[in-house]
Parts: structure tokens; sequence; C-alpha cells
């Protein structure tokens, strides 16, 4: 039996792949359940560094599979529903979170990139949100996230109409940081993702946790910083960073957990 979500760990990157190609990785509840698995797995493993999501053949994924969603309706309101959790653990993963995009990112497929850290796509992948063609509205806080992003204005045009973008157009708008070639897709984010676990993870997860701080004013931003500043000071990843540079050496961050 095929597994519709398998999760691989090498060198401190955990990829996660929705594994359906057949079906372009359309999404059922049980696919959920697996992603948050993987996820839940990587986040405990103190060797993991780094997640990278991907979807498996020419596909990040069609979005929710709407057989499997209208058999069972899942409960979006605050409920245990498989999509709540996984939306529920994209907003709150600690890690460092790269997207991959391989191709098609519908609906929640490019929503979930919001919550990314940072998206790499290929530059055959296309992107729609097409809610409204559905009788639905947009969901993984996209409706707050993307008008804050581009503007009403813009944000009205893609909700509004749903009409399908491709990856320059993606990457103008902020959803992802880079286009490349889809032949070099996988192994640009395995040079980025390189990098990524060569640095202190414990400032890794901190300033991810300050960018997604709900603290709104600069003064308390800036105390929430200051503390943050003053204990990873104190502590051994900076010990080992500047006793490298006097060394004249790379620092070595792999003696430290994730």
């Amino acid at each position: 039996m095929i597994e519709l979500v398998t999760s691989v760990t090498k060198n401190g990157v955990a990829t996660i792949t929705m594994n359906r190609p057949d079906k372009k990785n359309a999404l059922t509840l049980a696919m959920y359940d697996g992603i948050v698995d993987a996820m839940m797995a990587a986040e405990a493993d103190t060797t993991v560094r780094v997640v990278v999501l991907t979807g498996a053949g020419d596909a990040f994924t069609a979005g929710n599979d709407l057989v499997d969603f209208m058999q069972n309706p899942p409960d979006l309101d605050g409920g245990e529903s498989p999509v709540s959790r996984f939306l529920a653990k994209i907003v709150s993963f600690p890690k460092i979170l790269v997207a991959a995009v391989n191709g098609v990112a519908v609906g929640v497929g490019t929503t979930m990139l919001l919550h990314c850290d940072l998206v790499y796509a290929a530059d055959t992948a296309k992107f729609s949100m097409p809610f409204t063609s559905l009788g639905l509205v947009p969901e993984a806080a996209s409706s707050l996230f993307v008008p804050a992003m581009i503007g009403h204005r813009k944000a009205a045009e893609l909700f509004l109409f749903g009409d399908q973008f491709n990856a320059g157009k993606a990457a103008e708008l902020g959803f992802v940081n880079e286009v490349v070639p889809a032949a070099e897709l996988a192994a640009h984010v395995a040079a980025k993702t390189a990098r990524l676990t060569a640095l202190s993870p414990s400032a890794l997860r901190l300033t991810k946790q300050l960018m997604k701080s709900a603290t709104p004013d600069v003064a308390g931003r800036m105390k929430e910083e200051g503390a943050i500043f003053g204990r990873l000071l104190r502590g051994p990843e900076v010990a080992e960073a500047i006793g490298a540079f006097f060394e004249k050496r790379k620092p070595d961050f792999s003696q430290f957990a994730a």
C-alpha cells in the first residue's frame, strides 16, 4: 500500500512529501493527519533543524479532495478535525518550515504557504485560491494575511475571481521567495536548507518566534527582543560562534540540539 504522506530525514532536514501524484496530491483527511504526525515527529527529533514540505510528481497539491470532504465535512470552527490540527500545527510549528512548490498549488496549497518561513517554486508552478467558485470563503487566515501583504484591492481580485496565477506573479506578490527552473528546484532547496542547518538552532527558532510574536508596539517588541538577545548572549551557541571567529574557523553548531 502506498504511503500517502512520506517523511525522510537527512542531514538535519526532514522532507515531508504529499504522495498522491495520480490525484495531483489532493488532500484527504487522512493525509492531513499524516502531515501533522510527520511534523510532530520532526519537532520532537532534536537532530531536525528544518522541515521541507513538498509534493510528489508534478504537483504540490491540487487542494482538498472534494469527494473526501463532502463525505466527511471537517469542523473548522475550533474543532479537532484533521484540517484544524494541520492549520494549528503550521501556525505554531517552532522549527524552520520551507515549502518546495513543484507544481500546481490550489486552495489550501496556496494558503498554507503564508505560514511557511521560506517558499521556493518551480517556474512551472501555478497558484490559485478558487474559494468563491465553490461557494466557499478563504481559510487558514488568508483573508488576514493576503490583504496585509498585497493590499485590499489586489487581494480582492485574487479571492473574488479565484483566477490562477503563475510563479512569477506569486514571487511579485510575495507568496514565494524565489522561482527556479523545475529541474533545479530540489537542488536549490537542498542548498538553502544546508545553509540553514549550519546555523545556530536556537537563533533560528527564536528569530522565527519573534517574527510571529503578537507584540504589536515598538517598545514592547524591543523589550521582547532584548530579553532573548541577552539570554542567548550568555549561552553556549554564542560562545561557539565567538570562539570560532577568533580561531578563524566556521562555527560548529551540530553539537547543539534543535
